[in-house]
């Protein structure tokens, strides 16, 4: 329907938007899914390929600058394609109605959590040292965690590998956000092949938004250069406003 590209087409640009600005992007592309009335697991899948598609772009962007160690991104890589498979395939043994449920909870706690501690990125602005055993054992870690549950929900995935590298892995604030894009691209492309094998993505819907996505971030990161990450928390309260009214009447009626 023409009236779903019309909505979620901006919202996934604005996305990707505000993702290239301080992560949170999801937050905003998912709700927008859902709120045009496509079934959880669709809107998941969707997501997937649309974000995955702008993750791309930050990747190269990290990539070129120097942010990204080839041996910690390859063993991360494998770690997170494990528990992103996992995670998604145990996404799909659950009714579009408890998942739908699942998100209207979970969504909220995330969004808060991400909110009340984005000023934690700037904490540790290190340069990159040699990786202790420890480290790189916590990363691993890490990545297995939460590759499960950016396959199985996705939202916030970002912001919350670079919190937990940054305060349990200590790795400095480059080293972790570069990781995290090989990590996010990473998850997002392996959680995408099982909703792909289930036939659980709108792939013109997809392919559509992820040309928005792929410019959101790339005006993001030119805006993010010259003004910071403040206007990135009023988008995302809006969003997610709007999002649990529509919701919440759908639960009601």
């Amino acid at each position: 329907m023409l009236s779903e590209f019309l909505v979620v087409c901006p919202l996934v640009f604005l996305a990707g938007f505000v993702d290239a600005i301080g992560g949170g992007g999801g937050l905003i592309s998912l709700p927008a899914y859902l709120m045009v009335g496509i079934p959880a697991h669709f809107a998941v899948g969707t997501n997937k390929l649309s974000s995955a598609m702008g993750t791309t772009v930050a990747t190269l962007e990290f990539m070129r600058s120097g942010y990204i160690r080839v041996k910690l991104a390859f063993f991360s890589v494998l770690a997170a394609m494990v528990g992103s498979s996992f995670g998604a395939n145990m996404a799909l043994h659950i009714s579009d109605y408890y998942f739908r449920l699942i998100l209207l909870f979970v969504l909220p706690i995330t969004a808060l959590y991400l909110l009340l501690n984005r000023h934690s990125l700037n904490s540790r602005l290190a340069e990159s040292k040699p990786l202790t055993w420890s480290q790189f054992v916590a990363t691993i870690l890490i990545f297995i965690s939460l590759g499960v549950w950016d396959g199985f929900y996705g939202p916030g995935t970002g912001t919350f590998l670079i919190l937990t590298l940054v305060g349990i892995a200590h790795l400095p604030i480059n080293l972790a956000a570069g990781n995290t894009m090989v990590i996010n691209l990473t998850t997002n492309v392996c959680a995408l092949a099982v909703f792909l094998m289930n036939g659980k993505v709108l792939v013109w819907l997809g392919l559509t938004a992820g040309a928005f996505s792929i410019l959101g971030n790339f005006l993001g990161a030119s805006y993010y250069k010259r003004y910071g990450s403040a206007i990135a928390r009023p988008i995302i309260i809006i969003v997610l406003v709007i999002f649990f009214a529509k919701t919440v009447w759908q639960f009601l009626n």
